[in-house]
């Protein structure tokens, strides 16, 4: 069962937008855990001879490459700035942690990923962050299931994973809560025929048919590229012609855009058919900035949803600050990196829970920090460990507002993001709903 409650949240400023994603490999420390900091976070290679046995190594699994490469940036800097704040707090069990990264590249080509997974286990990493698409982490997900590897996405959202292996976690809620949301946005702006533009891929038809329902139970209909209907294109296609065309033909009121590089050609299709814009909805793969890809006002009213809460000034000062002294850029983009952080920190916090920094430990104890079985509440890493050096259970509270995993490894709860578009084609928060799985 899933309930969507309106708990919205204030008026926000986040403006995505899309940023190049650089390699990221090292150790990452110079933050105050929560709090701000002059020194400059310095990244350095794991030592030779590091393994899960000795040493917390963190293994991402990020989009440097691919038609996901927007979300690299950030999700990359959650995780960096979490090493950064746990080795500041004293590392995990007495000894700094360190990043291994890797790139995910997207699902057009797996054998990206294929590699990243057997060089992430080659390597004996305690944890791997990633996937960021649902389709890589079906790829590589039964590797390191076989490996004894913990995964924990910060971005998958396809239900195909809930419960998939007791080796995988996800701090993004599933399909069925942002459907839900997506569905009762576009019905609650009185729209009644909707049509979908999707592509053929585990994320874009999952996502499809969880919004579905949520349609027809408002007294909806979906008049293209439903569930069943056989529409959906396949990834990377990259005229869409005759799609628009068969889409506009049933006369909708909205139009929902699932798909990710792939929206840069349906958009000024759109457009050219003579499609107000502003009926528009995307999803979490393209809802980013188009700033630099189309004409000022082109997506003006355009809406947009993308699972997690908004993050806080003073994590975005920090994730920039990161960034900037990592890759020497500036981050705009924040999508999913509270996410990355939070994932992160649930993994150290349960290997300090559980002794070792061993996948099995990390695996065993990563439902009680994240409050499965109740505990006291903390939102720092320093804080957490105290309570657990005083032998009590924890509930960790981190900044993507997550809630504790379930059954599935799924977060119980989780706030999906409302953005709409403003007159520089740049999605900016609107509100949220909270949703739970």
């Amino acid at each position: 069962m899933r309930e969507i409650s309106l708990r919205t949240r204030a008026l926000g400023g986040l403006a995505l937008a899309a940023t190049s994603a650089l390699v990221l490999a090292g150790c990452a420390s110079g933050s105050t855990d929560g709090g701000s900091t002059d020194t400059a976070y310095k990244a350095a290679d794991c030592a030779a001879d590091s393994t899960s046995d000795n040493t917390f190594k963190v293994g991402t699994l990020l989009p440097i490459t691919g038609s996901l490469a927007f979300l690299g940036p950030p999700e990359i800097a959650g995780v960096g700035l979490a090493v950064a704040d746990i080795n500041a707090a004293g590392g995990v069990n007495g000894k700094d942690a360190c990043l291994y990264s890797t790139d995910s590249g997207d699902s057009s080509d797996m054998s990206v990923s294929t590699a990243s997974a057997e060089d992430l286990i080659k390597q004996k990493v305690s944890v791997v962050l990633g996937a960021a698409s649902s389709s890589v982490s079906l790829n590589v997900v039964d590797s390191f299931t076989e490996a004894g590897i913990v995964e924990i996405s910060p971005a998958n959202t396809s239900a195909a994973l809930s419960g998939y292996s007791p080796f995988y976690f996800r701090t993004a809620p599933p399909d069925t809560v942002q459907g839900s949301a997506l569905g009762q946005l576009i019905t609650g702006d009185g729209n009644s025929k909707v049509a979908f533009l999707v592509f053929n891929d585990s994320y874009g038809t999952g996502l499809r048919d969880s919004t579905e329902p949520s349609i027809l139970d408002a007294g909806g209909t979906v008049v293209y590229g439903g569930t069943g209907k056989g529409q959906e294109f396949p990834p990377a296609q990259t005229t869409f012609s005759s799609e628009v065309t068969a889409a506009l033909a049933t006369q909708p009121d909205a139009l929902v855009v699932i798909a990710f590089d792939e929206t840069k050609a349906i958009i000024p299709e759109l457009v050219a058919q003579g499609w107000d814009m502003a009926n528009t909805y995307f999803t979490d793969g393209n809802t980013g900035s188009f700033e630099k890809d189309f004409e000022a006002g082109t997506l003006e009213g355009a809406q947009g949803t993308i699972p997690g809460a908004a993050p806080s000034d003073e994590l975005k000062a920090l994730l920039g600050k990161y960034w900037s002294d990592v890759q020497g850029e500036e981050l705009t983009d924040f999508s999913y990196a509270a996410e990355s952080y939070d994932a992160t920190m649930l993994a150290a916090l349960a290997a300090v829970k559980g002794g070792d920094t061993t996948p099995k430990t990390i695996q065993a104890n990563l439902a009680a920090v994240s409050g499965a079985n109740g505990g006291e509440k903390c939102s720092t890493y320093a804080d957490c460990v105290a309570l657990l050096k005083d032998g009590k259970d924890i509930q960790y509270q981190g900044p993507s507002s997550v809630g504790p995993f379930n059954a599935k490894n799924d977060p119980s709860s989780a706030f999906i993001g409302i953005y709409k578009y403003n007159n520089k084609n740049v999605p900016v928060w609107a509100s949220a709903v909270e949703g739970k799985s």
